[in-house]
């Protein structure tokens, strides 16, 4: 609460940095919540060789959709730490005031939530690209897909968790809201891999990830932001 009373006695810039500051080392603090979502990646990404078996053929056709659908699914795993903790102790409503507008105060807890889960994806995906057995390809198509899609996953996610903020079934709700929204970013993330490890063009696709990655940063403050106010009425 302190650290959110700095943020108020500051504007513009300095505002913004020391509320950056205040939520990485809450993040850090809680690092358990932070690696929550790349525990349960790659502990689900693990069993699927067990699963479906160990043969290379079998997992190099599977492996980029699963590694996919299981970063969608560690995204949404910790959607609920984005506002939850700021409303329970009162720091919602005083970000709500400061000098900072609420749009921003989205877009730098968005940039939080992405460095300290969604980068840790994009990090450890090269390895679990072998893991699958993927093509060689496989090892920079993959971690930038990523890299385009999951910041877009943690901004759409951002609007679902802002407008069922206090919900006693906020969690399962948020995934039932977001999930439809996902799926374009799970169709063409999964469609840059394939198209540069069978060669045929993922330059689309990886546009189309950008393109909405852009799309998203643009409209999801403002819609997250108007859920937060409705979240504190």
């Amino acid at each position: 609460m302190n650290e959110v009373n700095r943020v108020n006695g500051m504007n513009g810039m300095n505002g913004a940095l020391a509320l950056a500051r205040r939520d990485i080392r809450l993040a850090f603090r809680s690092a358990g919540d932070s690696l929550l979502g790349v525990i349960f990646f790659l502990v689900s990404l693990s069993l699927f060789p067990l699963g479906v078996g160990a043969s290379a053929d079998v997992l190099a056709r599977i492996g980029s959709g699963v590694i996919w659908v299981l970063a969608l699914l560690a995204v949404l795993l910790t959607l609920d730490r984005l506002y939850e903790s700021d409303l329970d102790d009162g720091s919602l409503e005083l970000l709500a005031l400061s000098g900072l507008p609420l749009e921003i105060v989205v877009v730098i807890k968005c940039a939080v939530h992405w460095l300290t889960s969604g980068l840790l994806l994009v990090l450890v995906s090269p390895l679990l690209a072998i893991l699958m057995s993927l093509p060689a390809d496989a090892l920079w198509a993959l971690p930038l897909a990523l890299l385009l899609g999951t910041p877009t996953l943690t901004l759409v996610g951002s609007i679902g968790s802002a407008l069922l903020l206090g919900s006693r079934q906020g969690s399962v709700l948020t995934a039932l809201l977001v999930l439809p929204l996902y799926i374009p970013v799970l169709i063409f993330g999964v469609s840059a891999v394939d198209g540069a490890i069978l060669g045929l063009g993922a330059k689309a696709p990886f546009l189309i990830l950008a393109a909405m990655q852009l799309a998203a940063l643009a409209l999801a403050p403002f819609a997250t932001a108007a859920g937060l106010r409705l979240a504190m009425e």
